[in-house]
């Protein structure tokens, strides 16, 4: 089965270099030969071995549609899409534009935001009565993250090229920005060296140096001018969700289904945060193995 793999930011293509093996030779690593998937991993727009866009309009619909048109010129008539993060939001829009070719999507932190919560917690209200435990969970955990932790995406989504020139400028500055979101969304209580090597970090933010995508990288965040947790329509394609524990908010069943009308896998993992491929790649490689055995 052919995958189209998508990253999001801080992190890049190298988030999926511990699951290309498990993924395109399962033998290998527990799983069935059946299960075994062709895997294209491109940088996203602005990020990476990628071009950085010349002219507006780069948001997560056109790039939806460019990845559609990727594997089309690849020879892939039928595939489906995974991504965490920007990737996230990214293969969403795939399945909400019905682009050619996508039979489902896997996501990881899924933008599943229902339009009422996400008006509530952007006016600062309290949670609203009636909500289940782990809605009322997934509310505290987004109503922190707000008031706490989004000051990155706030600049990243209104005045990007501000940060922008420090991220190009100045390695201690660029490493700073980002490592502190490695920091916080790696699920090892703030240590992010108990799961990652240095290198592993190192490289990731290598790569944003040595291409000089530091500002480039944010510019998503601009086109996109809005919050990735919240739904944008109802989808009636596949879709499956594995939730990990260590993610900024933990999406509810109960949310899912009221975005997704086809939803053909839920499943909460025992282990990993935001960076789930990267964190924990043989969990991972499960978790996708399971999502997509019924669209083959």
């Amino acid at each position: 089965m052919p995958m189209i793999l998508t990253h999001g930011w801080p992190g890049s293509v190298l988030e999926f270099l511990k699951v290309i093996d498990p993924l395109t030779n399962p033998t290998a690593h527990g799983g069935k030969a059946e299960d075994a998937f062709h895997l294209v991993i491109p940088s996203i727009p602005g990020f990476g071995f990628s071009e950085k866009p010349k002219s507006v309009g780069w948001g997560s619909d056109h790039i939806g549609r460019a990845w559609s048109t990727l594997m089309l010129r690849l020879g892939y008539e039928r595939y489906v899409s995974q991504g965490g993060d920007c990737g996230s939001v990214i293969s969403q829009r795939m399945a909400l534009q019905h682009v050619p070719g996508l039979l489902g999507v896997h996501l990881n932190m899924p933008a599943v935001v229902p339009a009422d919560i996400a008006r509530t917690l952007a006016a600062g209200d309290p949670a609203p009565s009636g909500l289940s435990a782990k809605e009322r969970g997934a509310f505290d955990q987004l109503e922190a993250f707000y008031r706490d932790n989004a000051g990155y995406a706030a600049m990243m989504n209104t005045r990007p090229q501000t940060i922008g020139y420090s991220l190009v400028d100045s390695p201690v500055g660029m490493a700073a920005w980002m490592y502190e979101k490695i920091a916080q969304w790696v699920y090892a209580g703030g240590d992010p060296l108990r799961v990652l090597t240095r290198d592993e970090i190192l490289d990731d933010l290598s790569l944003y140096w040595l291409t000089g995508t530091g500002a480039s990288a944010a510019r998503i965040y601009w086109e996109d001018h809005s919050n990735n947790f919240n739904a944008r329509g109802v989808i009636d394609l596949p879709v499956a969700i594995s939730v990990f524990p260590g993610e900024i908010f933990r999406a509810p069943r109960s949310w899912a289904e009221r975005c997704y009308t086809n939803l053909v896998y839920f499943h909460e993992a025992s282990n990993g945060g935001h960076f789930a491929a990267w964190e924990q790649p043989g969990l991972f490689a499960e978790e996708v193995r399971a999502a997509f055995r019924t669209l083959r």
